[in-house]
């Protein structure tokens, strides 16, 4: 939270319509997009490779690495709206590896919500939320949660990892380039 104000400060300071402010997000959402599909392809490797080494951290180490991850999806999602999900998830389970996944999973959404929150009233207040393009987004969150959830069920994990992460390497792509 402490981050997501800092950004949104930040962010208060220049003209988010402006070139400069559109070429910073476009290459930031960029470049999140692409880590992001980078962790959900690699994320279980990731893991498994570093499992032993983090298994050792102590507490208070284990404790300040996980503030520096608010942290740094503070500002992310902040900017982006991008990188809670799997870079989050993914550096939480490495962190917490006796943490059960649903827990971990749990907790990230739980943070992830109150941060998107006051990120979008953030924006809100800055003037950068559509209000039109929002409400298409409304519309079509529901039927897309209902559809989503049949299809989480129904469809392997890997397949769904793998087209997620095709999608996000082909929209990063197209924004750095």
């Amino acid at each position: 939270m402490p981050a997501t104000i800092a950004t949104l400060v930040l962010l208060s300071k220049f003209d988010l319509k402006g070139v400069v402010a559109q070429h910073v997000i476009t290459v930031t959402l960029g470049g999140v997009l692409l880590v992001t599909a980078l962790f959900l392809i690699t994320g279980r490797s990731i893991r498994t490779r570093y499992a032993d080494r983090l298994n050792r951290l102590d507490p208070q180490t284990t404790r300040l690495l996980t503030v520096a991850l608010g942290l740094t999806m503070g500002v992310l999602v902040t900017i982006t709206s991008v990188g809670a999900g799997a870079i989050g998830v993914t550096v939480l389970l490495l962190l917490h590896p006796k943490m059960p996944a649903s827990r971990i999973v749990g907790s990230d959404i739980a943070h992830g919500v109150p941060l998107t929150l006051l990120a979008g009233a953030g924006h809100w207040y800055l003037g950068s939320v559509d209000w039109s393009l929002l409400g298409n987004l409304l519309v079509g969150s529901l039927p897309g949660i209902v559809f989503g959830s049949y299809l989480a069920t129904r469809a392997r994990d890997a397949v769904i990892r793998m087209t997620l992460a095709g999608i996000l390497v082909i929209v990063g792509v197209r924004l750095l380039g």
